[in-house]
Formats: C-alpha cells, structure tokens, sequence
C-alpha cells in the first residue's frame, strides 16, 4: 500500500492488498473493478484503488452508484476518482467523506455538475 503520510484519504490499495485486506480472490477484486463497485487506475503503475472507498473492511455501497453517474457525465476513472477523493467546496469535504457521512443524495447531486 502506497502511503501519503500528509493526507490518509490518499493511500492506495493494490490488487494484491485488497485480496488480503477483503479476503477475496484476485478474481473477485477485478470483477468488484469491472462492475464500478471499486474505482481503480494504472496512473501510477499497477492497478490502484483509493483506501477510503472501504468501510469496515468492504467497498462502500454508495461508491458505485456515484462512480456510474461521474462516468455517465462522460469523466474517465481517473477523473472520476480525482473528484471522489478531491475536497469538493460545495460539499465542505471530500465526496467519499461526505458518503460516510449518509449524504449520498447531496454527493450525487454536486456530482451531477460535474460534466
């Protein structure tokens, strides 16, 4: 796991830590990838997720539905995950904080803008 020591909303989980971290197979983490259920990039090499779409040990629910309305808007992944783990003014936080939060309506709305 990279580690931005700064900013813990910012560490990056490999395909193999989340094989370890959600006790699934790497089969299963791609297919959570594939169906948005975890957004994922190669910017930096091999293919990454943002750590703060887990709670609790499991991708978050909300992220998914959030990913798909980004995408739907026409933003890439890497987009679409530079916003989630971006702090957002009108949100007053990062979204995925603010879907911590069980503000996904207001996320998804702010989010709608987003094209």
């Amino acid at each position: 796991m990279k580690h931005d020591t700064a900013n813990p909303e910012h560490d990056w989980l490999t395909v193999p830590d989340l094989v370890e971290l959600l006790g699934e197979p790497v089969g299963r983490i791609r297919q959570l990838i594939q169906e948005h259920r975890l957004p994922a990039t190669r910017r930096n090499g091999p293919l990454q997720v943002p750590a703060a779409v887990l709670r609790d040990g499991e991708p978050m629910s909300e992220v998914r539905g959030t990913l798909l309305v980004l995408l739907d808007l026409g933003l890439t992944e890497d987009e679409a995950i530079d916003w989630l783990i971006g702090v957002d003014d009108a949100l007053g936080t990062t979204p995925l904080e603010a879907l911590k939060q069980n503000r996904k309506a207001e996320v998804r709305r702010v989010a709608q803008t987003q094209a």
